[in-house]
């Protein structure tokens, strides 16, 4: 009878240490998974989710409100419900994000983003809009705004022909051009409706 006990005791010593060193396999795996996830990915999570508002906010003290509605590997677009479009903010100017925490743990789990949008970054987003002319404010990370129409883009900053928000980009009416090294810009307002992804 002892030894039934003494069996006993044994297997459940046994299930206990397997279970605690299941349960610590599987914590490990989940920090190994966190140190991997980017803010790309959690981006990308809240825009696949429909998530709800972000807080933006960016160098030189501005702050951003609207719903993630596209994400690249270095930028990331809110619908901030402004009457002229949307905006494209830069990660390297971002100081903070604030969520829900429903969407924080939401972004913990991560996703998958597309091949396409992991390749669809700033420059190559900031390329699409020079080719297809579309107007745009550039909100600078010391507070300047730039209104105007980007030209082109090259791997590191832009050339931006400047003229008043809502004209066309015409030579006559062209104010005068900037080159804008990526680094300094808070964010990009499309002044008019365009697809990002």
């Amino acid at each position: 009878m002892r030894w039934d006990r003494f069996f006993e005791d044994l297997e459940d010593q046994l299930d206990s240490e397997w279970e605690a060193e299941r349960a610590a396999l599987d914590s490990e795996a989940e920090r190994l998974r966190l140190a991997r996830l980017s803010l790309f990915e959690r981006v990308n999570a809240l825009t696949d989710a429909g998530a709800g508002d972000l807080l933006v906010d960016v160098k030189g003290g501005a702050s951003m409100t609207g719903r993630p509605i596209a994400a690249g590997p270095d930028w990331l677009a809110l619908d901030d419900r402004a009457p002229r479009g949307v905006l494209v903010i830069p990660f390297g100017a971002v100081v903070s994000l604030g969520a829900s925490h429903a969407d924080v743990l939401r972004s913990a789990r991560g996703g998958t983003p597309s091949r396409l949008r992991e390749r669809m970054t700033l420059g190559f987003v900031l390329r699409d809009l020079a080719r297809r002319r579309v107007p745009v404010t550039l909100l600078t990370t010391d507070g300047r705004e730039y209104s105007g129409t980007i030209d082109r883009a090259a791997s590191d900053h832009l050339d931006l022909a400047l003229h008043d928000r809502g004209a066309p980009r015409r030579a006559d009416l062209v104010a005068g051009h900037r080159l804008v090294p990526f680094g300094a810009l808070a964010g990009v307002r499309l002044d008019s409706p365009v697809a990002l992804a």
